[in-house]
């Protein structure tokens, strides 16, 4: 199948090109598994792999758990994920690129890493990459499982091509019932689907304050005495209908969730102070966050916040940030992507939701109601702390699974190895 999969591989890159083209991507010999080599372990080698920023920040708790215990190497596909990565887990762990599916990439990225087991976060399931660990005999589970209903209608058009890939699977351990009968759907053996929740909750750092957001204000030129409602991770379309929405009287800010659209949302919130210019106007109640890396500093200065990407034909955002921050959070109907987390606050009473028509009269209730907001806030932190603990489970699934395969080749967990350097290629 590997060998089949590469032309195909090579025609869609082809006839794309014009799109992903467009934007700018680095470390292109690691996409074709180009990395340096990691040095031999005595003990075993654990690979977990995470996607981008989102996948890379649920394991802000797993990780701690698992580098005392293994040679551990967190690998990321974009290159903010791989900064984030390195930021985070870089002192205790190697990290590294993740490759392209093409068979040859993936050989060369197994030679340089071998990996003794892999945890793939989410559903980052490639079938060559499977299939050669397959192959190699080494053992391949998913964790913080999710298979969106989305995601779920095209990979059932094809289920029979993917049914081998999904049935050798070691385990998946995914975030609810509805996940896991969807993974079974696609061939997952029964016994080795467990529903272990999601690691999101445990990355959420609940905090009043977060160092920056008072400089963030002053350089904005935001009035800290007037309401600001801050919208995150918005997309088209969705800054219009907040500055349409957004009470008389009250700032807005907005943060696109795409770089690409800075520019088109500047054009909606008119006359909008634009961070990375560094010109705050006084009197001004639009501003647009068009950088990265600030938005948690944005939501720390908000009195309501809404989660963008969810009032479109999009599949929303997680809102489990700015709730963990103390925010009183609005969310639209668009949440296929984060159903399970948005239920679960939703049905707790941490989390409103909004329609575009509705979402006026939403923002004016929470604003001019300072008792409401509060509640909402206290009961969406407590719904987040009532959900935390599957990093550890995660941890006790994948060292239990390390210490079965290798206990007869004489590994002990824990062995005293040295913690591996931090190196990236």
């Amino acid at each position: 199948m590997a060998n089949l999969l590469d032309p195909i591989y090579l025609l869609t890159a082809v006839v794309t090109a014009p799109w992903w083209a467009r934007k700018a991507r680095g470390g292109w010999p690691e996409r074709f598994g180009r990395i340096v080599p990691l040095p031999p372990a005595d003990r075993p080698r654990l690979m977990v792999h995470a996607v981008s920023v989102g996948e890379v920040g649920a394991l802000r708790h797993l990780v701690p758990l698992l580098a005392p215990h293994c040679d551990l190497v967190v690998t990321a596909s974009t290159d903010t994920g791989l900064r984030r990565a390195i930021e985070l887990f870089g002192s205790i762990c190697h990290v590294r690129r993740y490759p392209l599916d093409a068979s040859w990439a993936v050989r060369r990225f197994l030679d340089a890493t071998t990996p003794d087991a892999v945890a793939l976060v989410e559903l980052e399931l490639w079938p060559n990459f499977v299939d050669a660990c397959a192959r190699r005999k080494i053992h391949v589970g998913v964790i913080n499982g999710r298979l969106s209903e989305r995601s779920f209608k095209g990979y059932r058009r094809i289920r029979r091509f993917l049914r081998r890939m999904f049935g050798s699977l070691e385990f998946a351990a995914v975030q609810d019932a509805e996940y896991a009968s969807r993974f079974e759907q696609m061939g997952v053996h029964p016994g080795r689907c467990l529903v272990s929740g999601s690691m999101k909750w445990d990355a959420a750092r609940i905090e009043d304050h977060v160092p920056g957001a008072d400089l963030l204000a002053s350089e904005l030129g935001i009035d800290r005495a007037r309401p600001l409602i801050v919208a995150g991770s918005t997309g088209p379309g969705e800054e219009y209908l907040l500055h349409r929405s957004c009470p008389s009287g009250v700032q807005l800010l907005c943060a696109p969730r795409r770089p690409e659209r800075f520019d088109d949302a500047a054009r909606a919130l008119p006359a909008c102070v634009r961070r990375s210019r560094r010109l705050a106007r006084p009197g001004a109640d639009r501003f647009l966050l068009d950088t990265i890396g600030e938005l948690r500093m944005a939501y720390s200065l908000a009195d309501v916040v809404v989660v963008g990407r969810s009032f479109g034909d999009l599949h929303g955002s997680d809102p489990i940030e700015p709730i963990a921050l103390g925010k009183p959070t609005i969310i639209g109907p668009a949440v296929s992507d984060f159903a399970q987390i948005v239920s679960t606050l939703e049905s707790g009473g941490g989390l409103v939701r909004a329609t575009p028509e509705t979402l006026g009269p939403t923002i004016a209730r929470l604003i001019a109601q300072a008792k409401e907001r509060q509640e909402l806030a206290d009961r969406g932190r407590e719904s987040i702390l009532a959900n935390q603990g599957a990093s550890a489970r995660h941890a006790e699934l994948l060292l239990s699974l390390l210490d079965a395969r290798y206990g007869a080749r004489g590994f002990e967990k824990g062995s005293g190895a040295s913690k591996p350097e931090a190196r990236t290629s």
